[in-house]
């Protein structure tokens, strides 16, 4: 790893480390946000509605990710490098924004601390494209699979060190200063790895300046040709289309996944370090179980699978809402001042182990089937469509969840989401890659997350 130091895309090694790095520094404000954030929203007694409000507004910048690409390729400063230029840009303004909402009351000032952190993960998904963008043009094709496994393994892991482990020093200091703890790490990963990476020359037409005017109306062309691509892609096929269709329903359960899961960890009267320790142990069982989930819809077959996890999540979903409603635990903030029933949340504990084990096997194979079904003409524009519309309904159902958890309770709305769950199994078994011959033009960019949530949820995926 020596050569890191002096060029963090030197060698593969360094390569490997320095995405690892880039993809942990999304996750660790993700996680943050998702899971400590919305902890403490519930412990200063702000309602489920409000927090999955406000969880919902994080991922809508990660919906239009795909229209920063353009304006990311075309004004690109050259000289500094135009991925890192982006890089260290939105990870700068990631810090500003975090730091700007850091002396912000949760409770008194939850609509401006929701805009501040708005615009934070609209500076974080515009770093998420720029690291994609760099990814393209630096990795060899025999890199690439592997820098996607580390990819997403550092955002879990920065997810997992953003929720529990702040979580753990929340236990141990006012939770304000940990929002200097999660700024301080994005800090050191762009001064370490952002602000010292060297791009390879561009080619000459690329390399070219432009004026501000020029660049605009260019940027403006690519946003255009990247729609007219996707209507295309997207109504090439039937499994194409109905893949717009698969993509806008939750595949599966989501709602221990989101904001919900914080919320009922607090109600049930888990401490900073029990949640910690959960989000923790959640966020490495998922990844681990994502990339086996991946093998066995290899091994057996892509539908199949899908179709196997799908049911699965929404067990432990089901079953958690029938053992809360046979404790007599109902309505978030019911058992406020009460003894909580030990049966209700050791069932959460297992519930919530047993579907971080079952989200991570569907989200691998999930993955895998939107590529099966993108033409690979166009398969930045089609794939990177897919997993917005993916956002988009984690986003609807963090903002349902958290209103229906208010007004019916948690039984009813685990139960509701075990249900909606499952609707996405009416259209699957149409959902079929078609057979393309062996000669076809693959070149497939690492499709890299394109977060909060094309990541196993729990806050924004890459």
């Amino acid at each position: 790893m020596r050569r890191f130091w002096s060029d963090p895309l030197a060698t593969r090694r360094s390569r490997l480390f320095s995405f690892f790095l880039l993809y942990l520094s999304e996750g660790l404000p993700s996680g943050f946000t998702a899971t400590a954030v919305a902890t403490q929203m519930r412990r200063l007694g702000l309602g489920t509605g409000e927090i999955g409000s406000f969880a919902a507004a994080l991922y809508l910048p990660w919906f239009f990710k795909w229209a920063f690409g353009p304006f990311i390729d075309t004004f690109a400063p050259q000289r500094f490098g135009p991925r890192r230029f982006w890089i260290v840009l939105a990870q700068g303004l990631m810090v500003l924004t975090l730091l700007a909402a850091m002396p912000l009351d949760f409770a008194q000032q939850l609509s401006l601390f929701t805009a501040f952190l708005f615009v934070h993960n609209v500076f974080a998904a515009t770093q998420d494209a720029a690291i994609d963008a760099l990814a393209c043009n630096v990795l060899p094709a025999e890199e690439r699979g592997v820098a996607n496994g580390f990819m997403y393994g550092g955002f879990a892991i920065g997810q997992g060190l953003g929720g529990g482990g702040v979580l753990f020093l929340a236990s141990a200091m006012p939770f304000r200063f940990t929002w200097l703890f999660v700024a301080g790490a994005v800090l050191t990963v762009g001064l370490l790895v952002s602000w010292r990476i060297r791009e390879p020359a561009a080619p000459p037409e690329a390399a070219r300046e432009s004026g501000a005017a020029r660049a605009l109306a260019e940027a403006g062309r690519r946003l255009a040709d990247f729609v007219h691509e996707a209507w295309r892609a997207f109504t090439g096929t039937r499994a194409a289309w109905l893949g717009i269709v698969l993509a806008l329903l939750p595949m599966g359960a989501t709602a221990l996944g989101l904001a919900l899961q914080s919320n009922l960890a607090v109600d049930l009267g888990l401490d900073d370090r029990q949640v910690g320790t959960l989000s923790l142990v959640t966020s490495l069982l998922g990844a681990i179980c994502c990339v086996v989930g991946g093998w066995i819809s290899d091994r057996f077959g892509r539908l199949r699978s899908v179709a196997a996890f799908i049911v699965l999540m929404s067990l432990p979903t089901a079953a958690l809402g029938l053992a809360l409603a046979a404790a007599g635990f109902g309505v978030p903030g019911s058992a406020t001042g009460a003894v909580v029933p030990a049966a209700a949340v050791t069932a959460f504990w297992a519930c919530a182990l047993l579907f971080a084990t079952f989200n991570g096997l569907m989200y691998g194979a999930g993955t895998a089937l939107y590529m099966d079904i993108t033409t690979p003409r166009v398969a930045a524009t089609q794939f990177t469509g897919y997993m917005a519309l993916c956002n988009l309904a984690y986003s609807y159902s963090a903002k349902w969840q958290g209103h229906a958890a208010e007004r019916l309770g948690y039984p009813a709305t685990l139960g509701l989401d075990a249900a909606v769950g499952l609707l996405c199994l009416i259209v699957l078994p149409f959902v079929a890659a078609p057979r393309r011959r062996t000669t076809d033009p693959v070149g497939l960019a690492p499709p890299s997350g394109t977060g909060p949530g094309t990541a196993i949820p729990e806050g924004v995926a890459p």
